[in-house]
Order: C-alpha cells, then structure tokens, then sequence
C-alpha cells in the first residue's frame, strides 16, 4: 500500500529541498499534496511530487507564478 510513499525528509530530498523548507510548505498550503499516516508521520505519494514539480515548469522568469 506504501510502496510509492516517501516520508517528509525522503520527499525533501527527492524535490531537492530542505526538509524545513517541505514542512513549511504544508503549513502554507503552497507545496505538494500529502497524506498524515500518524501524528508524526507525514509521506507524500511519489507521484504527487512529480505532479507538483511539473506545476512548476517556466518558460522565462518574466511568467508569473501560479496557484499563489
């Protein structure tokens, strides 16, 4: 069942970012979608990441920024 989930630092990883960084993320509601398995237990499903990361594809820096 958990077999394409990451745990929040593993995600962090995978997206090139500082775990700090993902867990602000989820306090803003700004970064990729997650699942609580547990009060301490965070993970985001391997395909969700993608998703978000292709979210985020710009053609010039002059494009604005999306979902914000």
């Amino acid at each position: 069942m958990f077999s394409n989930k990451l745990r929040a630092p593993a995600a962090a990883v995978y997206l090139s970012l500082s775990a700090s960084t993902l867990a602000k993320m989820r306090l803003r509601g700004d970064g990729p979608l997650y699942m609580k398995a547990g009060p301490r237990v965070v993970l985001y499903d391997a395909v969700d990441l993608d998703a978000w990361l292709e979210s985020r594809k710009r053609r010039s820096t002059s494009e604005p920024e999306r979902g914000c």
